[in-house]
C-alpha cells in the first residue's frame, strides 16, 4: 500500500495545529484563573507597570482581564471563533510583551546585571521568570496566534468562524448558476 507524502504532511500539520490550539487554550485558561483567584496580587503586579494613574481603570483591568483570558482559553479549547480569538490574543500579547521588555530593561539598568539574568514576576500568572525565557515564550504564543489567524486549526472545532464564508470548500452554499440547474 502506497501512502501519499502530501497527505501525511497535511495530517501532521493538522495534528500539530490542533494540539497548539489546545495548548494555547490551556495556557490562557490556567493563567487567567491564577490571576482571577488572586485578584489583589494581580492588581499589585499591574501597579508596578505604572500604566495609568486612574484607580478605576487599573481596578477594572485587574478585574476583567483574568476572566477575559479564561473566556479566550475556553473558546480555543472548544474551537469556537478561533481566528477572532487568536487575533484578540495576539493584539493583547504584542503590547504586553513590549511593556514587559521595557520593565526588564529598566530593571537591568537599575541592577546593572546581564539582560538574561533579569528575573521578575511579570503578572502573567506563572510567578517570577527570567526575562529571556518569558520573551521567548511570548513570541511563541504570538506565533501560534498568527498561525491560527492564518486559518489553521479548523479540525475538531465546534465553530471555527462566527460568520459563514461564501467561498467554495468551506461548507457554505455556493451561488453558482451552473451548479443550481
Amino acid at each position: 500500500m502506497k501512502t501519499d507524502p502530501i497527505s501525511w504532511r497535511r495530517v501532521t500539520v493538522n495534528v500539530f495545529t490542533v494540539l497548539a490550539r489546545w495548548l494555547l487554550g490551556v495556557i490562557f485558561l490556567y493563567m487567567g484563573l491564577s490571576k482571577a483567584l488572586h485578584p489583589v496580587d494581580f492588581l499589585k503586579l499591574l501597579r508596578q507597570y505604572d500604566l495609568t494613574q486612574s484607580l478605576l481603570l487599573l481596578n477594572s483591568l485587574a478585574a476583567i482581564l483574568p476572566w477575559f483570558e479564561v473566556f479566550c482559553g475556553l473558546l480555543l479549547l472548544t474551537g469556537i471563533a478561533v481566528r477572532g480569538t487568536a487575533l484578540t490574543l495576539a493584539v493583547m500579547l504584542v503590547p504586553f510583551t513590549g511593556v514587559v521588555l521595557h520593565r526588564a530593561l529598566l530593571l537591568q539598568a537599575a541592577q546593572n546585571i546581564p539582560f538574561c539574568a533579569v528575573k521578575f514576576d511579570c503578572g502573567c500568572g506563572a510567578g517570577e521568570e527570567f526575562i529571556c525565557r518569558k520573551l521567548l515564550e511570548n513570541f511563541l504564543l504570538i506565533f501560534v496566534c498568527l498561525w491560527l489567524l492564518a486559518g489553521r486549526g479548523r479540525q475538531l472545532s465546534l465553530r471555527f468562524s462566527l460568520f459563514k464564508s461564501n467561498s467554495p470548500g468551506n461548507g457554505a452554499p455556493v451561488s453558482d448558476p451552473a451548479r443550481m440547474g
